[in-house]
C-alpha cells in the first residue's frame, strides 16, 4: 500500500527516517484489514505527491511492527501523526476528508 512518494516505515527505520528528518513528516499508522485505512490511503498518496519536497510521507503497518505504535500510544487506526524537528506536533485519529487533512498539514508547514 505504498507508492513512489510514500515510504514504508518499520520499527528499525522510524527514528532515523522520521525523527531525524529535516522536513516535516506525516506518518499514517494503518493495517491491511482496516476499512477506514484503505479509504485514507489514496488521500495520503495524493498528499505525498502534491507536497513532494515540502513534506515526507510514510506508512507504518501496525500488524507488522508494534514498538513505535506502542511508544506513541496508537490505540485506533487509522492514526495520522505529523512530526516536525523530531517532535510529534499533530495526531489525527480516524479518517478525515482530504481538505481537512490538508488544512492540518498546512499549519505545520509555515
Amino acid at each position: 500500500m505504498t507508492s513512489a512518494f510514500v515510504k514504508e516505515l518499520s520499527d528499525a527505520s522510524f527514528d532515523t527516517e522520521v525523527l531525524q528528518s529535516t522536513v516535516p513528516y506525516l506518518v499514517d499508522f494503518w493495517a491491511p484489514w482496516c476499512g477506514p485505512c484503505r479509504m485514507v490511503a489514496p488521500i495520503v498518496d495524493d498528499i505525498a505527491r502534491e507536497y513532494e519536497g515540502k513534506l515526507k510521507v510514510g506508512k507504518y503497518n501496525v500488524d507488522d511492527h508494534q514498538d513505535v505504535a506502542a511508544r506513541y500510544g496508537v490505540a485506533s487506526i487509522p492514526t495520522i501523526m505529523i512530526f516536525k524537528n523530531g517532535q510529534l506536533v499533530e495526531r489525527i485519529v480516524g479518517a478525515l476528508p482530504k481538505n481537512m487533512l490538508v488544512e492540518v498539514i498546512n499549519k505545520h508547514l509555515a
